[in-house]
């Protein structure tokens, strides 16, 4: 998998922006949580499908970007958690075990 590492909130505009035209999808990884490892590894052993950008969030590292993303989509703070961002608003988030490639292929019409 070839992730977008997301490290400011400026990105967050550009991630509004390009959803405009095509599916983002936000991954809030804690470095410091086993489940969060765990769902980072099976998204990385799916196929991905190459009409959808994956960023990368290191929320231990840049939390007040995590902060942003919650405000700004209007989402709780999970963790690990996954937002499916299209026409500039989150359509679809879910968090911890719930996540799958699955759903997120469907939420972004991929499937």
């Amino acid at each position: 998998m070839s992730w977008i590492t997301l490290e400011t909130e400026m990105q967050l505009n550009e991630i509004r922006e390009k959803s405009t035209d095509r599916p983002q999808v936000i991954f809030k990884h804690s470095t410091r949580c086993s489940t969060s490892q765990l769902v980072k590894s099976r998204l990385e052993r799916s196929k991905l499908p190459g009409s959808v950008d994956f960023y990368y969030l290191d929320l231990i590292r840049y939390r007040p970007v995590s902060n942003k993303i919650a405000e700004t989509f209007r989402v709780n703070h999970e963790s690990p958690q996954i937002l499916v961002i299209r026409n500039g608003e989150c359509v679809y988030d879910e968090s911890h075990l719930g996540i799958t490639m699955d759903d997120i292929l469907e939420q972004t019409g991929q499937n």
